[in-house]
């Protein structure tokens, strides 16, 4: 296959970076918000024949207001997971029900601030029901999560088999739940499933729709719900190695849409919205690690070793998952060095890369670690007293602004209980 499939490529100049790095040591994560609007705007054209599709932006993915704002205004909503998810929602202007609070094991006081908000409450459990009547109230708005166990056996890598997931109801519960609200006095309702995480085969997604859209059928066939909207989930991938083709939303657009009028329309539900909440399809593509090389080191092999570590970027040591690197002003040059590209984490897993074919390599160069624009810099840690890095934007005008700042040692500090004196801080 072709290595250019999909070229990776950096927004900045050489001199611009290295202008940007002047202000804002490495490392740090950094975004591009016309990549944003770019990815958000194919998904948006792929279901333009929907009756008002709706994307949830998955805040988990880049949990910042600043990159949730970017998508809301071009008419996105969000899908939270957690409180903090709700808060940088708000924050963000989006409220009401372009906001989805789809969580699990859910607190009371998520629900609570979900309610307050006007968001879509998404229950993950049949026994929710009692549990949030009992601890806020009932909205007159529900939707449950399905998990399709009943009829998939085969998973997704990341999200795993649907019979081992922790997520959504049974095929027997969902009936239940939804008899359940009726009799409670619910009015309004939605239907949802999460089926795979990362995935760049347009099959999968128009085999969730023609789950969910059958399901919606019978449900509405046997309690008469008129559902508003079915959310088909997220987890449309992107090609992380150059030799990886996108995901073609085209092909997915048009599966769905022909699933759509074979069977919703003639089940009474042509108006139905669709929805989704991608998260990875919107930012992964539009962000970096930019990381100064520290060490080298030749032992048993060649090691490069980064300013940056497993605590600003977890998924190559969580699932083993491939980043593209390229060195900054070595674009073109031949790679003809073998590295483990590595952290300063006291794990051996603390690895960007392995035996990993690059240009060579000195210690001050600027490594550009791609994609990591979704769960990257969410999914850091403090293990070994590591700090989390900084957020950049690059504005569509070239500016760049810092969106969140690097974590400081009086950071780390300042929820233990003991003198600022005796740290020395």
């Amino acid at each position: 296959m072709n290595i250019f499939q999909t070229p990776k490529k950096f927004p900045l100049t050489e001199a611009a970076l290295r202008g940007v790095i002047k202000k804002f040591p490495t490392p740090f994560h950094i975004y591009d918000e016309k990549t944003i609007r770019e990815n958000f705007r194919k998904l948006r054209e792929a279901f333009s024949w929907a009756p008002d599709f709706r994307e949830h932006f998955a805040v988990k993915a880049t949990p910042n207001p600043y990159i949730v704002e970017i998508l809301a205004k071009d008419g996105a909503g969000t899908d939270c997971s957690s409180i903090a998810e709700l808060f940088i929602s708000e924050a963000a202007g989006v409220t009401g029900e372009k906001i989805m609070l789809t969580s699990n094991d859910t607190p009371a006081e998520e629900f609570r601030k979900a309610l307050q908000l006007g968001a879509i409450i998404n229950l993950d459990d049949i026994t929710h029901i009692d549990y949030l009547e009992k601890n806020a109230r009932l909205p007159e708005f529900i939707s449950f999560r399905y998990n399709p166990a009943d009829i998939m056996n085969d998973g997704n890598d990341i999200i795993g088999r649907p019979a081992e997931a922790k997520y959504g109801l049974t095929r027997e519960q969902i009936f239940k739940a939804y008899k359940i609200c009726l009799d409670k006095g619910v009015k309004r309702f939605g239907l949802h499933t999460m089926i795979a995480s990362n995935e760049r085969k347009a099959s999968t997604f128009i085999y969730t729709a023609r789950i969910m859209f059958g399901l919606a059928a019978k449900l509405k066939a046997q309690l008469g719900i008129k559902f508003e909207f079915v959310n088909l989930g997220g987890g449309l991938g992107i090609p992380y190695s150059p030799d990886e083709l996108p995901v073609d939303l085209k092909m997915i657009g048009d599966g769905i849409k022909k699933l759509f009028y074979e069977i919703l329309v003639p089940s009474g539900l042509g108006d139905v919205r669709l929805a989704m909440e991608s998260g990875r399809a919107m930012t992964g593509s539009a962000g970096w690690l930019i990381s100064t090389v520290l060490h080298k080191k030749n032992t048993y092999k060649n090691y490069v070793g980064l300013d940056s570590c497993m605590s600003d970027l977890m998924r190559p040591a969580l699932y083993n998952a491939y980043h593209h690197i390229t060195i900054l002003g070595k674009e073109n040059a031949p790679c003809d060095e073998i590295y483990d590209v590595t952290g300063s984490l006291c794990e051996n897993n603390d690895k960007f890369a392995i035996d990993r074919h690059l240009p060579k390599i000195d210690v001050g160069d600027i490594l550009i670690i791609h994609d990591t624009g979704a769960h990257g810099h969410a999914m850091g840690f403090n293990y070994n007293g590591k700090l989390r890095s900084a957020e950049l934007l690059i504005r569509e005008n070239g500016n760049v602004e810092m969106i969140r700042r690097a974590e400081t040692l009086q950071d780390y500090f300042a929820t233990l209980n003991f003198p600022n004196a005796r740290l020395n801080l």
